[in-house]
């Protein structure tokens, strides 16, 4: 008679309850897409806001920190590379702001920020996303990259094919390991960096460039195209017998 009682209303004696069944894979793929949307809602967000800021009232008073000046460049910088505003407007006006060397450093450092700022965002919101793609194409661009290793993050950084900062991001869902992402990202960033900081410090104060203070930037102009150059033939090679 208890058995009866405790028994739920329309069940079947001797019938066992099936458990709800749970999809793993479609919350992963629900997860993750809620992740991007909030990515890109907190990007969107963050590149209007920097729009209608009036960048040269706060170029003038970071500059007016002293000392501080080249760290909060630094920062600022990063998170403007970070919502995707590109390294060249960045970098020009860090060498307007605190000259050819300081201005230099502190875009690189900016860099560096937002390299590892937007790896580590792409990796949270995307991680997994070529590999859930098995056997596409997805997938095997990020065997190529992970294989390659750091000459493959020498070679996107040093073709403009994206922002820097959108670049950084779509790593992070990859498989190649940070060490070798920010490695390659810092050096790639060395001869562009020293250039158009030293163009910026030129288009502040034409009066004190010289050939000197042009040198380091033609220098890296160089080495960047050696460098560009010597990859394609390379590449080339490799992939003929293929």
């Amino acid at each position: 008679m208890t058995d009866n009682l405790d028994r739920p209303t329309g069940a079947i004696p001797g019938a066992v309850q099936a458990a709800p069944i749970c999809h793993p894979a479609a919350m992963s793929r629900r997860h993750r897409l809620l992740r991007v949307g909030l990515l890109i809602l907190g990007v969107g967000g963050l590149a209007g806001a920097a729009a209608l800021l009036p960048m040269r009232e706060i170029g003038d008073a970071v500059v007016a920190l002293g000392p501080g000046a080249a760290v909060a460049v630094a920062v600022l910088g990063g998170l403007l590379l970070s919502v995707l505003v590109p390294r060249t407007a960045v970098t020009v006006a860090c060498g307007a702001l605190l000259g050819a060397a300081t201005g230099a450093i502190a875009a690189l450092a900016a860099a560096i920020i937002a390299a590892t700022a937007t790896y580590y965002l792409g990796r949270w919101a995307g991680r997994g996303a070529l590999q859930a793609k098995t056997g596409g194409r997805l997938a095997r661009l990020d065997g190529w990259l992970n294989r390659r290793g750091l000459a493959a993050v020498l070679l996107v950084r040093f073709l403009p094919l994206a922002p820097f900062g959108l670049v950084g991001y779509a790593y992070g869902t990859t498989s190649v390991c940070r060490k070798r992402y920010l490695l390659g990202t810092t050096i790639a960033a060395i001869p562009s960096t020293v250039t158009y900081a030293v163009i910026g410090a030129a288009v502040a104060a034409p009066g004190r460039m010289g050939p000197l203070t042009i040198a380091p930037a033609v220098i890296s102009f160089i080495l960047s195209t050696a460098i560009v150059i010597r990859w394609r033939q390379t590449s080339r090679r490799v992939l003929a017998p293929a």
